[in-house]
């Protein structure tokens, strides 16, 4: 489950560093460079801000705070940011509310429920999906912590739906500890608390046995089982029977996985058995075992078997997703009585679109697919016989994908420009129905054109980039410009309805979204054609996209912002440095910048599958080539930079933005600004507070603006209508 993002009064914002506050400085403080020299195959590479990883050191704490400062000093008195502020504040605590992460069993559907003012999304249970008022809250975690600051990370409803286990962590650390709640009465049960089940590194996950007494789980390290560097690794599956102490709790499987591993555990309907994919890090490589009848553990595929994912049906199999000689997916039944795979038939092959999820119901197979961005819903019979497709909207993401009944399912379903919303579908008379979890729009986006197109990358690959941008919009160089992208993870950046694009689009910008190698668009050859060694091609596809951008008079280099966020940041960072005359600003949010000291820390050592290690002499050579800290080079004019950090971040370590606005601060030849924004009681994004999060789009927006010297016009804003109340 590692994925794979309101109070507006001033007295509610939080801090971004205690003690940040004071009267500013001119300039930002440099920092001290203390070099330090590592030989890597024969390269010396010095690194003058070792000294910055730590991030206890007074002195770290001391540069970090006066950043901050300098930041706020520069941010608050950008000239329009309080109207900025008014809209992005009535955007972001828009009152209709968006539902996430539904689930049911045994009757009882539940869901996350995006209610602002409220800082955290609530559990609730779905009374009808016809008519909220009759939903009901389960958990609220800003009860549970008035603070604000705790979330909830994922859910599990029991066989029977009367119990649910769940996962909350605080302050953006995605260290989650699993409560069992009662769904009748809404109250956690007593006695009930299994510790680090989730983490930001190796995730989490948990299924329920078929009685509901007791739960697989997964389990990090505790106390001083491992030493510190090992307690965010070495996760095993342990079982959790309920009203025993967990320290009595079993051991399941794990004791041979990787040091890396991530298990993602899975029951079937009926509780009988259980599946356990376990990714090898973050590159994509899974085992799969299987717990069946017998009470025993049993392994189904393994590494080079290439299945990448696993569902069971109601008809005594399992269905597999395995991309073995078929890189954009296909799709193996298995029968549980015989589960290894020699015993497993094809029953898709693959095709054009590639597949990335796969729910069976009674009578036939639901095949999410991916079409370089947009996504699909097909069907198929339970041998492989063609049903068509499901009628969603054009240029869009599916996904949710909850069984109704015999075959009927509920799918959430959302664009560029209709906000994503929960849709009954029929297989009787194939149609989708809207139910009542839809959320309106803040701001209406029926006048905005959504264009698909292509960039030709360095080595002549062609790369899917989406433009949206207001009917009648003049091609004529002056746009300003955000572009967007990620590359990375097998992870694909699909259609999604954003209220701040929408603000962005009211005032006469241009957005655009580019589909990178790395990601999962054309399958499993797309995403190896950005890792690894061949990560250079992702840096590639995005200076292309930018490229086009320009080219044919969308805009113009100084008008040109480009954002990006975690690996996304990484991007930023290369493109920063290795075209710094191609943009006017850059939003590098939590990104990665030290590619050779990365995978010293805990989920840098999960990315190595994906990136790469030092200790390999090809993959050193490709990661110094473009890791962004080394890239700078001094005497540059390099564009106006916004970083931002969250000192709880489990994911990407805060000392990657400090070690980067270091060296680009001492080495910039521009007057514009390399700003820090390292907040002090956030994350990687996860759990972020509603205040929280409306502050740093503030900051962002006010400073992508100023940069490209926009002026916020309130009065481009369209009123949309308020939505009717309860």
């Amino acid at each position: 489950m590692k994925s794979r993002i309101a109070v507006t009064t001033a007295a509610l914002l939080l801090p971004l560093v205690a003690g940040a506050a004071g009267k500013a400085p001119a300039k930002p403080a440099a920092a001290e460079k203390r070099p330090v020299e590592t030989t890597y195959h024969g390269t010396t590479v010095t690194d003058p801000y070792q000294w910055m990883e730590s991030a206890t050191d007074p002195k770290v704490q001391q540069w970090t705070d006066s950043q901050n400062t300098y930041t706020r000093a520069y941010l608050d008195k950008l000239p329009g940011r309080e109207p900025l502020r008014q809209r992005i504040t009535e955007i972001l605590s828009w009152k209709s509310p968006g539902y996430g992460g539904l689930d049911e069993q045994g009757g009882t559907l539940l869901a996350l429920k995006y209610q602002p003012p409220k800082q955290q999304p609530t559990l609730i249970v779905v009374g009808s999906l016809d008519d909220t008022s009759k939903e009901r809250v389960l958990v609220d975690p800003t009860v549970v912590d008035t603070s604000g600051k705790t979330t909830i990370d994922w859910f599990q409803l029991s066989h029977d739906g009367k119990k649910v286990a769940v996962s909350m962590s605080k302050a953006g650390t995605e260290s989650g500890d699993v409560s069992v709640w009662d769904v009748a009465s809404s109250k956690a049960m007593p006695n009930e608390l299994v510790p680090r089940v989730n983490s930001g590194t190796a995730g989490g996950s948990l299924a329920w046995n078929a009685q509901g007494t007791g739960f697989f789980y997964t389990r990090h390290p505790r106390g001083e089982e491992r030493p510190p560097e090992d307690r965010n690794v070495y996760q095993q599956v342990y079982f959790h029977a309920l009203g025993t102490p967990t320290e009595k709790d079993t051991y399941a499987l794990g004791k041979d996985f990787p040091r890396i591993a991530m298990t993602e555990l899975e029951s079937s309907d009926d509780g009988q058995y259980t599946f356990a994919r376990v990714a090898n890090g973050d590159g994509g490589e899974y085992d799969l075992f299987l717990h069946g009848p017998k009470g025993t553990w049993t392994q189904v595929a393994k590494y080079a078997d290439k299945v990448v994912s696993a569902r069971f049906g109601s008809d005594g199999a399992a269905y597999l997703i395995s991309r073995k000689d078929a890189p954009k997916g296909k799709v193996l039944r298995l029968p549980l009585a015989t589960p290894t795979l020699d015993k497993a038939a094809v029953i898709v092959p693959e095709g054009e679109a590639t597949v990335q999820a796969v729910v069976p119901t009674k009578s036939r197979l639901y095949l999410l697919e991916q079409l370089g961005g947009p996504s699909q819903l097909r069907m198929v019979d339970l041998t492989g016989k063609a049903q068509g497709l499901v009628p969603t909207l054009p240029v869009s993401s599916v996904g949710g994908l909850v069984r109704q009944g015999a075959d009927d399912l509920l799918v959430v379903n959302g664009s560029f420009t209709q906000p994503a919303a929960w849709f009954r579908y029929s297989a009787a008379d194939n149609k989708l129905t809207k139910t009542a979890l839809a959320r309106t729009a803040p701001v209406d986006m029926s006048d905005v054109e959504v264009v698909r197109t292509e960039a030709t990358s360095k080595d002549g690959t062609k790369v899917p980039l989406t433009i949206l941008k207001k009917k009648g919009t003049k091609l004529n160089g002056n746009n300003p410009t955000l572009l967007t992208g990620y590359g990375g993870f097998n992870v694909s950046i699909n259609p999604g309805y954003s209220p701040l694009t929408g603000m962005w689009l009211e005032q006469g910008g241009v957005f655009a979204v580019a589909n990178l190698r790395g990601g999962s668009e054309f399958g499993e050859e797309w995403h190896k054609g950005g890792s690894l060694t061949k990560k250079q091609n992702v840096f590639d596809d995005f200076y292309a996209c930018a490229k086009l951008l320009v080219d044919q008079k969308y805009t113009q280099p100084k008008k040109l912002a480009i954002q990006g966020g975690s690996n996304g940041g990484l991007l930023m960072g290369a493109a920063l440095t290795q075209h710094p005359e191609q943009y006017g600003a850059v939003v590098a949010r939590v990104g990665i910048y030290d590619m050779l000291r990365t995978e010293l820390t805990p989920n840098g050592q999960f990315n190595v599958t994906e990136y790469g290690s030092v200790k390999d002499p090809e993959q050193f050579k490709a990661l110094y080539s473009y890791s962004p800290v080394h890239q700078v080079k001094d005497g540059t004019k390099y564009p106006s930079v916004l970083f931002t950090s969250g000192a709880n971040d489990p994911r990407v370590d805060p000392y990657h933005s400090r070690k980067m606005v270091a060296r680009m601060q001492s080495a910039t030849a521009s007057p514009k600004p390399i700003l820090l924004r390292a907040n002090a009681e956030t994350g990687h994004g996860m759990g972020t507070p509603l205040s929280a999060r409306i502050e740093e789009e503030v900051d962002v927006y006010s400073f992508v603006f100023n940069e490209l010297g926009m002026t916020y016009k309130p009065n481009a804003t369209k009123k949309v209508s308020a939505p009717a109340p309860k």
